[in-house]
């Protein structure tokens, strides 16, 4: 796990990507943040970048790729999978199929997206200190 790589944010919602970004700015965190409006663009990136993320943030309804879709690509691709990459669903809906289905795939979270600015700063705040502070395979110690 790369802790000073970019946050990746799949998120066709623009205006909860500005949200996003607003509380991100806020937050006291040095990794960039990196959005793709389309998970094909995303998958574009993680297959073809050397850059290694610190974490993904995956919204699941999207148009063409769904995250699920996309998180099954992510785990076919060898080389991506080897990257110990946390994928996280990010997401407004918590449909109990849509988690069923989720942790199938082997995520490492699903989290409803919070509507209020204080709530999904705390989200964002928890889930990034967790992930600063877990151990990765490749962790030497």
């Amino acid at each position: 796990m790369n802790k000073r790589g970019p946050i990746i944010f799949i998120e066709d919602d623009t205006d909860d990507q500005e949200v996003i970004a607003e509380v991100y700015a806020e937050l006291d965190c040095t990794n960039e943040i990196i959005f793709f409006s389309e998970a094909e663009k995303a998958l574009e990136f993680l297959t073809e970048t050397k850059i290694k993320p610190f974490i993904i943030f995956s919204d699941i309804n999207m148009p063409r790729l769904s995250g699920l879709e996309l998180r099954d690509k992510v785990r076919e691709n060898k080389a991506l999978e080897i990257k110990s990459i946390p994928y996280l669903f990010f997401t407004t809906s918590a449909e109990q199929q849509y988690v069923i289905d989720a942790y199938s795939k082997s995520i490492q979270g699903f989290f409803v997206k919070p509507s209020n600015y204080t709530e999904l700063k705390k989200v964002l705040t928890l889930i990034i200190n967790y992930w600063q502070h877990c151990v990765s395979p490749e962790y030497t110690g």
